[in-house]
């Protein structure tokens, strides 16, 4: 395993993260504890959750993967080799199930934590995150900015957000914090607002992989310049840059399972995954593997998100971590980038 740190921290985090959003849907508990096994057993000591999964987001499902994951912090009693990262659900009629007008005030970021905490068995967390944002913007899937953005429906909370965040810090139930699915512009207003005493926001977590680099427009510069790390989900886009959809749709596959996620089943996005994958066979080595080894290695890069439903998948990807791609390959990967860009944002 290769290890790095988290920005502006001594903090130790392999450079592969474990996901954790199929635990306790498409993965059974004793199913996700084989996979925390595994991750622990070939190195990885970062593992990230939210309160909002497992995905699909249900009332009936809704924080069974925290659940299932303190279970197992409680039986094998390895919380502290674990640097555990979790989110606060934001605001959307598919989280209505979490509370009521969901926001990061401050009594819902006491509460989210709190119960959190209590899920997972611990009295910390080593890492605390926005899940999204609570402003209308880009994100899931959006390309482009809204034209005419309704400032009205949104007041600027940045400054009590962190403020809250601060004396969570304080009381020692965070040591940091990050923003997910976040724009450049929601990235500079936490920066802007940390160099004013707030603390700051040392991660991002967006998605970013062969079929989505749009984080290289803006978020890669300020993560580099503002000692941020991307954490990048989705590194095989739904198993699509695995290529094992190629051909046909298996029936557990996400695409069948969740036919709604599609942000990775448009006609470009497969266009360009058989690009990627005749790469990948010309200079003998898998699909998974270029895909992953292609996140893993770029420099704005704190932590590759695994996600996998069996330990078996699971192998493979943490396998990746001994793959360099040569300069041959990467010019080659810039090249299909060109040809179809980013299908799948």
């Amino acid at each position: 395993m290769e290890y790095t740190t988290l920005p502006a921290t001594d903090i130790k985090v392999s450079k592969l993260c474990l996901g954790t959003m199929t635990f306790g849907n498409q993965n059974t508990e004793a199913e996700s504890h084989a996979q925390m096994d595994l991750a622990v057993e070939r190195g990885i000591n970062f593992f990230d959750t939210a309160e909002l999964y497992p995905v699909p987001a249900t009332a009936q499902t809704y924080a069974d993967t925290e659940r299932i994951m303190g279970k197992w912090f409680k039986k094998t009693g390895k919380r502290e080799e674990i640097v555990l990262a979790s989110k606060i659900a934001g605001p959307g009629a598919y989280t209505a199930h979490i509370r009521d007008h969901e926001n990061y005030s401050p009594k819902h970021l006491r509460e989210a934590l709190d119960n959190s905490l209590k899920r997972l068995h611990t009295d910390y967390l080593d890492l605390y995150q926005l899940h999204w944002p609570e402003r209308k913007t880009n994100f899931f899937g959006v390309r482009g900015y809204i034209t005419k953005p309704d400032h009205s429906a949104w007041e600027d909370n940045f400054e009590e957000i962190l403020q809250t965040l601060s004396d969570l810090i304080k009381e020692g139930k965070i040591k940091h914090i990050g923003l997910s699915n976040e724009t450049p512009w929601g990235l500079m207003r936490a920066t802007e607002l940390s160099k004013k005493g707030l603390p700051k926001m040392i991660t991002v977590q967006n998605p970013y992989n062969l079929l989505n680099r749009l984080f290289e427009v803006g978020n890669a510069e300020i993560c580099l310049r503002e000692e941020m790390g991307l954490l990048a989900y989705s590194p095989l886009g739904f198993g699509r840059l695995t290529g094992k959809y190629r051909k046909e749709m298996p029936e557990k596959s996400r695409f069948k399972l969740f036919p709604n996620l599609a942000r990775f089943n448009g006609e470009n996005s497969i266009r360009a995954t058989e690009e990627y994958y005749k790469l990948a066979q010309e200079f003998d080595i898998s699909l998974t593997h270029l895909a992953l080894a292609f996140v893993t290695s770029r420099p704005f890069v704190t932590s590759n998100i695994l996600g996998a439903t069996s330990v078996t998948q699971l192998e493979e990807n943490i396998n990746s971590i001994s793959v360099s791609l040569s300069k041959d390959i990467l010019k080659e990967i810039d090249r299909i980038q060109e040809l179809i860009p980013n299908p799948a944002p």
